[in-house]
């Protein structure tokens, strides 16, 4: 009887053993939303398709403070779907060391125009929304547009990067934005002839040791249900979780 009873023990602990095996091997995603309106289910439901990865969601403003604490750089990937502007020195500066030292980042939407008037935020994440007109190099900008519900000819620029791999050119329905700028640092991976839009509409970056990739699309379930931009937005999170592949 012990013997039995022996035996049911390790393989409750071997069950156990392998569960906490898989769990570790998938990839450790930290979401940061808060700022501007969305569609919790749906798009949360997006990520729990990818079967690969874990993610935690946490909300601004509170959420900043995780650079500082350190908890952040617990994570393989960075996703940023927020949209504010309040952002202390010290935040600042922990959240550039961690990209600075191989963090990954993937930006969506609305979260290109958050900080704007932190010109490093810019570089970071290669682009910006502009929310109202100003001077960017010694040229007028004008303010950043925006347009709902529309068709977008999705094309791949670069059909051999990673970040694109296994799509061809597709349609979306989604929110353009028009009228904002991007860093001469960034490698374009969709663009489209929309003409309310800016025609490059995801691309790649680095920033220190870090990958980053930005998407513009990504505004409500029309997008975040459409095959194409689920895959592309699962290669972006597989992509950037590993830093010395360049």
């Amino acid at each position: 009887m012990n013997k039995i009873w022996i035996l049911l023990l390790m393989i409750g602990m071997l069950t156990v053993t392998c569960k906490d095996a898989e769990k570790s091997a998938k990839l450790q995603v930290l979401i940061i939303t808060g700022g501007h309106d969305f569609e919790p289910t749906a798009f949360f439901d997006m990520f729990k398709s990818f079967e690969d990865i874990e993610f935690t969601e946490a909300v601004q403003p509170q959420a900043n403070q995780l650079y500082v604490t350190g908890q952040a750089r617990r994570y393989d990937v960075i996703v940023l779907y927020d949209m504010v502007q309040d952002i202390t020195d010290e935040q600042k500066q922990a959240m550039m060391d961690t990209f600075r030292n191989g963090q990954g980042l993937v930006v969506l939407h609305h979260a290109l125009a958050s900080y704007n008037d932190w010109p490093e935020y810019e570089k970071l994440i290669g682009g910006l929304y502009h929310l109202k007109a100003g001077v960017k190099d010694g040229q007028e900008i004008p303010a950043s547009t925006f347009h709902h519900d529309v068709e977008v000819n999705v094309h791949i620029a670069d059909p051999k990067h990673p970040v694109t791999a296994g799509l061809q050119d597709f349609v979306l329905r989604d929110e353009v934005y028009g009228g904002f700028t991007t860093e001469p640092t960034i490698h374009p991976l969709l663009t489209t002839d929309h003409p309310q839009s800016s025609p490059v509409i995801a691309w790649s970056n680095e920033y220190g040791k870090s990958h980053v990739v930005t998407i513009q699309p990504g505004h409500d379930a029309h997008s975040w249900n459409n095959p194409n931009y689920r895959k592309l937005l699962h290669n972006a999170i597989r992509w950037v979780a590993q830093p010395d592949k360049k």
